[in-house]
C-alpha cells in the first residue's frame, strides 16, 4: 500500500480535476457531463494492509512511498481507514508489542472491516504458528472482539471463521454479503453503495434477462437481480463464486445462476465458437437477454467479449480504468451510444477513478 498525501481541504478540488479529465476524455461520446459521486474525505477505506517494522522491543505499522517502494516508512496513524480500523490500530499495536509470542516474526498486518461494524485482522508471519501462538491469538481476538487469522508460508490458522458478513440497506432492501479473507471486496463501502444505487437506477425498467460477467462475490448481482427475469452470472475465482452463491441464498434470490467461467469462455460459447463443459447444464434458450453487465479488470473487455456485447440492447459497464473504458466505448460506437454516465471516487487522493456507463443500441442497428 503506497503512502498518500492526505489533505482533506484539497479533496473537493482534487475530485473536480479527476471528473473534468474524465469529461474531457469522453467528450466525443457523452451528451452530458457524468454524475459525480464523492467519497468522504476521511475514514472511508474498509481494507488496509501494513508491513510491520521491528526496532528492538518496538513494532510499528509501515507503508511505502511511491518514489521508494523498497523502503518502509513507519506511520503513527492512517486517517483514510474507517473509524473502526483507525481506532483499533494503536490498541492492536500495543497488545502485539506486549507479547513476544504474537510479535516475534510478525511481518504484516491486514485489516478488513464492514459498514455494519464487523472486523477481521490477519497476522502474517515469517515462521510456522504453533499452539502457543493460537492461545495468545485467541486471547487477543477476545479482548479486541475481532475475528483473527494467522498466516505463514503454506499455513493458515483460522480461530473462528475466515469471512465477515457485510449488511446494509439499499433501495428499501436489507442486503447481506459474505466477504472472504483474502478475496476481493470493495475498499470504499460508502461509494460502493452509491455505485449500486446508480446501477440499479439504470437497470430499472430494462426488463428481460441479464448476463453478468466478472460478478465477483455478487456485489452487483444481488442489487440488480430483482430487476430482471433471470440472471446468468460468471466469475473465474473459486472463492468469489462460493461467496456469490452464499450471498444469493442469504438474500433470497432464486433467479440467478452462477457459473465459474472466464469472460472469454462465456463469450466464445455465446458466439458458438467453443463448447464449454461448465455450461452443459445451462439452457440458453430459456434466457431472453436484454442487458449485459460488465465490471472487468483494468485491461477492459477483450475483442471477443466486445463482439458479444454488441449483440445486446443494453450494456451496463462499470470500469476501474478510464483508458481501457475509452478504448472499449470507441470500439462500440458504431452500434451503441451512451445514455447515462457517472464517476465514483473510490480512491480519494489518487489518480484512480471508477466510472459507470449505460449504453443503448443505436436505432436501426
Amino acid at each position: 500500500m503506497p503512502l498518500q498525501s492526505i489533505v482533506p481541504a484539497d479533496y473537493t478540488a482534487l475530485l473536480a480535476n479527476k471528473a473534468a479529465l474524465f469529461n474531457s476524455d469522453f467528450a466525443a461520446f457523452l451528451a452530458a457531463p457524468p454524475c459525480v459521486f464523492a467519497s468522504e474525505p476521511l475514514h472511508f477505506r474498509l481494507r488496509a494492509e501494513f508491513r510491520m517494522l521491528h526496532n528492538g522491543q518496538r513494532v510499528d505499522y509501515a507503508m511505502f512511498a511511491a518514489a521508494d517502494p523498497k523502503t518502509p516508512v513507519a506511520i503513527d496513524e492512517f486517517p483514510v481507514a474507517v473509524e473502526s480500523i483507525y481506532v483499533l490500530m494503536p490498541r492492536l499495536r500495543e497488545l502485539l508489542q506486549a507479547s513476544n509470542t504474537l510479535k516475534d516474526g510478525l511481518f504484516q498486518v491486514n485489516f478488513l472491516a464492514t459498514l455494519s461494524g464487523k472486523m477481521m485482522v490477519t497476522l502474517i508471519y515469517h515462521h510456522k504458528l504453533g499452539k502457543r501462538w493460537e492461545i495468545a491469538a485467541q486471547s487477543l481476538a477476545d479482548e479486541l472482539k475481532v475475528q483473527l487469522i494467522g498466516r505463514s508460508k503454506g499455513q493458515k490458522v483460522v480461530l473462528d471463521r475466515d469471512w465477515l458478513l457485510e449488511e446494509f440497506e439499499l433501495n428499501g432492501r436489507q442486503l447481506s454479503y459474505q466477504q472472504i479473507e483474502g478475496s476481493f471486496t470493495q475498499p470504499n463501502g460508502a461509494v460502493n453503495r452509491q455505485m449500486l444505487v446508480w446501477a440499479s437506477q439504470q437497470a430499472n425498467g430494462l426488463g428481460g434477462d441479464l448476463l453478468e460477467l466478472y460478478c465477483g462475490n455478487g456485489n452487483f448481482t444481488v442489487a440488480l437481480a430483482p430487476m430482471f427475469g433471470r440472471v446468468l452470472a460468471t466469475e473465474v475465482a473459486k472463492s468469489s463464486v462460493q461467496a456469490a452463491q452464499y450471498n444469493l441464498a442469504a438474500n433470497g434470490l432464486d433467479n440467478v445462476e452462477v457459473v465459474r467461467l472466464s469472460s472469454e469462455d462465456i463469450s466464445a460459447a455465446l458466439a458458438g465458437t467453443k463448447t464449454v463443459k461448465e455450461l452443459q447444464g445451462v439452457d440458453f434458450d430459456q434466457y431472453h437477454f436484454s442487458t449485459i453487465f460488465v465490471d472487468p479488470p483494468r485491461s477492459g473487455l477483450d475483442a471477443l467479449t466486445l463482439d458479444v456485447a454488441r449483440g445486446f440492447e443494453h450494456i451496463l459497464y462499470i470500469s476501474c480504468n478510464p483508458q481501457s473504458l475509452q478504448e472499449n466505448v470507441a470500439a462500440l460506437q458504431a452500434t451503441h451510444e451512451i445514455t447515462s454516465a457517472a464517476v465514483f471516487d473510490q480512491f480519494p487522493y489518487t489518480h484512480h477513478l471508477e466510472s459507470g456507463l449505460l449504453l443503448k443500441r443505436r436505432q436501426g442497428i
